[in-house]
């Protein structure tokens, strides 16, 4: 038995969950100018401690919207919207990771109700993914509780390692993005989905595994 880690954004699907998720909130009369001035004020606060890794980190648009309101919106989005995103060859590498009786995660930084969602209807059991700021049931324009991204992925995954009694060299982990490679150098099969440039100079120099689409066949002159 293993612990199999999935990326979500790039890797599970195609594309950046959250960037769909605000659009649809925009559509369903969930984002108002209280979201976005809470929005813009969390950037200029906190763009001189958290640098270029600000605006990742910033989830004021869920200010003032409740919990359970966002998780129901959650739910219809991935239904109506991420599943036919997904991109085929890593499903099917989970689903051998689930037939195999492997424990299999969802690691993102995407929110947690859209990884929830997704996990729900992959039948995945282990999700960790950003825990937004909240009290009494709303959501606050604070910086996430959790956020599973760049070297934070790493330990995370270590902490929940240790707590279900694998060794790292027991971890199969994906990723999309150079922002993965902390984690994955640190695992026993380390595999890289459609990876970004970056990635895939790291990847070929170390000889991990990569799964992506062939390269389009050239175009033939007349």
């Amino acid at each position: 038995m293993k612990l199999a880690v999935f990326d979500i954004d790039g890797t599970l699907i195609r594309g950046g969950s959250e960037r769909l998720f605000w659009r649809y909130l925009v559509a369903r009369g969930r984002q108002g100018p209280r979201q976005i001035f809470a929005f813009l004020l969390f950037m200029i606060r906190y763009l001189p401690i958290g640098g270029i890794h600000t605006p990742r980190k910033n989830k004021a648009y869920l200010c003032g919207l409740e919990v359970d309101d966002v998780a129901v919106l959650a739910r219809d989005f991935v239904a109506e919207n991420l599943i036919h995103r997904l991109y085929g060859p890593a499903v099917q590498r989970l689903r051998q990771h689930q037939n195999r009786g492997d424990v299999v995660v969802l690691m993102s930084g995407t929110l947690h109700p859209i990884a929830r969602a997704l996990a729900d209807h992959l039948g995945v059991d282990y999700v960790c993914a950003t825990i937004t700021s909240q009290r009494n049931g709303v959501f606050l324009a604070q910086p996430p509780e959790m956020h599973p991204y760049d070297a934070a992925k790493l330990n995370l995954v270590s902490r929940l390692a240790a707590e279900l009694r694998f060794d790292l060299r027991q971890v199969t982990a994906y990723g999309d993005s150079k922002r993965d490679v902390f984690l994955l150098a640190a695992v026993g099969e380390p595999v890289a989905v459609q990876p970004d440039s970056k990635l895939l100079e790291v990847a070929l120099e170390r000889d991990w595994e990569i799964i992506q689409d062939p390269a389009p066949a050239p175009a033939l002159s007349r």
